[in-house]
């Protein structure tokens, strides 16, 4: 039977005891009196408070307590009490076994419906996928649904509808809004190549795709399966919040008797006033709340980072942000695109970009692809050449209108000469740690072509957040210590660490931590071990492919940014799991004395069933407050929130 049944039902047969406490005054009895309120507890007790007692025994029997060990000694001895006092003629309080039923029932009630709305970001994330595929199949498209798709078909997708799986365009142009899913705002435009996500929208023109990713192995139900797992993951937190609640029921228990014992024996209160004193011990102690101040913030705050596309793995990583003194970066493909783009043109750069395109049209070298990518974005185009050679480790040479053309480094320069303004662009270009690039014509070099990994646009601003946060920034990478100097001058690195080798990335961390708890950001490939050594791994996320197992954070935009917004999302998700445990203790630590009647000659007491509904409220603040991290600020420019 659900909770919201056995609720319900505490509830129907509880409220006729109610209305007779509240007509008593006029004079008006419940029918049938003792015996009506004995039959309606019993069957409370039969049917909604039965679970309680259940698990209770359960635990009984393995030596522990839990907190239904609580509920189920409160009830169980308010019930047998008053079925001894009604048979001896005494007064009864079965209705404070039936209301804390019911009370403990409603703040369930409220925790299971707020858990429900805390996990909703999965469930919303589950409903963005398609249902049906337009598949190529027998010489034409045919409307499919999405789980018959196999890896290879060719998918069309109109104006306006969902792209149903992973894949690469294969025919037509479009741009796709994939904030559903990477939390990008801007639609992403998309051409031949180009990778789609399934469950992203797409916004104009009608393309042809190949699937490549299918079930869950596409990019959304990666993100609902890490979600899943973050959701039902422990902070280590938990564990001291576990052994407290190991010692603190049994405590809660020996305090009880404590409390019978001293209003019975000592102070000569009646058997019903004392076992109501301890019996209310019992019910506001039960640490409910406790239970639920870690699981909810960490639902709530992961499915908040999956909206922004930014992947919490586990609870631990929370925990571990929190202490965060250094940040150390990639180089390539992290802190820089990860392919070499054309910077600067020196001369003029129509005429010699037309010279280097046609020569390097013939070429599978990274610079050639950089210089062709140039003259297409300048709308250059490459002219035949003839005679065309490949001279190994310095460029290339050919015949372009009868005339000896030359692409390629100072070692190819044997039969030209630079001229001064030439010479001195070619210092200042290779001091920023440029690749310098010379085009010749006719026995003259006719201009400089600049080609560098320049660094991602966002990547400035990021570091720039990160040091207003007070972080420490480090940059680790192969290259040479003059590229990445530069680099890390014209982004704002503190800290430069060049020459390191793959397999040396994981040594530099570590010699790095003895300073402090060291973040990791890489791209989860090569940077694997410096990700699993590092105290909080951050892998980007490079197109579709997200299930990075080494990061314990992952962004799936590749956005720099991002880190700083990971951090900011994590130190506040962790923040809130030290103010709702902060709310269980003082409920605890305020309510106990209170129902223990330490305060009695003041007139402050509390029932057992008002105290139920103490426990309940208090659980209900705590996973309101969880909730609540929906709409919390973040702290994503690095200043105090």
């Amino acid at each position: 039977m659900t909770i919201t049944k056995r609720f319900w039902i505490a509830l129907i047969f509880s409220l006729p005891m109610l209305v007779g406490m509240l007509l008593m005054p006029f004079g008006i009895m419940l029918p049938g009196g003792d015996w009506t309120q004995l039959l309606l507890t019993t069957i409370v007790m039969v049917v909604s408070a039965r679970p309680f007692i259940i698990s209770a025994w359960a635990s009984f029997k393995k030596h522990h307590a839990n907190m239904d060990t609580l509920v189920a000694i409160g009830t169980a001895t308010a019930y047998f009490y008053s079925l001894y006092a009604l048979l001896t003629g005494q007064p009864v309080f079965f209705e404070s076994a039936a209301f804390v039923t019911t009370f403990v029932l409603l703040g369930q009630v409220f925790e299971e419906r707020m858990r429900q709305n805390a996990s909703s970001a999965v469930e919303k994330l589950v409903n963005l996928q398609a249902k049906e595929a337009e598949v190529f199949r027998d010489g034409h498209f045919t409307a499919i649904p999405v789980s018959e798709v196999a890896l290879g078909d060719l998918i069309r997708v109109k104006p306006g509808q969902k792209i149903p799986v992973d894949g690469v365009i294969t025919k037509g142009t479009s741009s796709v809004d994939e904030s559903m899913v990477t939390g990008e705002s801007m639609p992403v435009a998309k051409q031949s190549g180009d990778a789609v996500i399934g469950a992203t929208l797409n916004n104009t023109g009608t393309f042809v795709f190949k699937a490549d990713k299918i079930g869950q192995q596409t990019l959304l139900a990666q993100i609902v399966a890490l979600v899943k797992k973050a959701q039902n993951s422990h902070a280590p937190i938990q564990k001291l919040t576990d052994r407290v609640s190991s010692i603190f029921v049994p405590a809660v228990l020996i305090l009880a008797i404590v409390t019978f014992l001293v209003w019975y024996v000592f102070i000569g209160a009646s058997l019903a006033n004392a076992l109501i004193f301890a019996v209310s011990v019992v019910v506001i102690a039960c640490p409910c709340a406790l239970g639920l101040a870690i699981p909810t913030a960490l639902m709530v705050g992961t499915g908040r980072g999956a909206k922004l596309g930014i992947l919490i793995k586990n609870g631990e990583v929370l925990e571990a942000v929190n202490d965060v003194k250094t940040v150390v970066f990639d180089k390539t493909g992290t802190i820089t695109v990860g392919k070499p783009q054309v910077t600067d043109v020196v001369g003029d750069e129509r005429r010699v970009l037309q010279i280097a395109a046609s020569l390097e049209e013939a070429s599978e070298h990274p610079l050639a692809t950089a210089i062709l990518a140039r003259a297409q974005q300048a709308q250059v185009t490459p002219r035949p050449v003839t005679a065309f050679q490949a001279v190994q480790g310095k460029g290339v040479t050919g015949q372009l209108n009868g005339q000896t053309a030359i692409v390629g480094n100072d070692k190819l320069l044997t039969d030209f000469k630079l001229t001064a303004e030439q010479t001195a662009a070619m210092e200042r270009l290779q001091n920023e740690a440029k690749t310098v690039v010379f085009v010749g014509l006719a026995q003259q070099i006719i201009g400089l072509i600049a080609i560098q990994d320049a660094p991602k646009a966002t990547s400035k601003e990021a570091l720039t957040r990160l040091k207003r946060r007070g972080l420490k920034t480090v940059m680790l990478t192969g290259d040479n210590q003059r590229v990445a100097e530069a680099v890390a001058q014209q982004v704002g690195i503190d800290q430069v660490i060049a020459g390191v080798l793959p397999g040396d990335k994981a040594a530099a961390v570590a010699q790095l931590q003895q300073d402090g708890q060291v973040a990791f950001v890489g791209d989860g490939i090569n940077d694997a071990p410096a990700l699993t050594t590092a105290d909080v791994g951050i892998a980007m996320g490079s197109g579709t492919d997200i299930a990075i197992d080494s990061g314990g954070i992952v962004l799936v935009k590749n956005d720099l940014r991002d880190v700083d917004t990971a951090l900011a999302l994590s130190r506040k998700t962790f923040s809130r799991i030290k103010l709702n445990l902060f709310w269980a203790f003082i409920y605890n630590l305020l309510g106990i004395p209170i129902a223990a009647g330490v305060f009695f000659a003041l007139g402050l007491t509390l029932s057992p069933e008002l105290a139920g509904l103490a426990m309940a409220f208090s659980s209900l603040s705590v996973v309101t407050s969880s909730v609540l991290l929906n709409r919390a600020k973040l702290d994503t420019a690095g200043q105090t929130a």
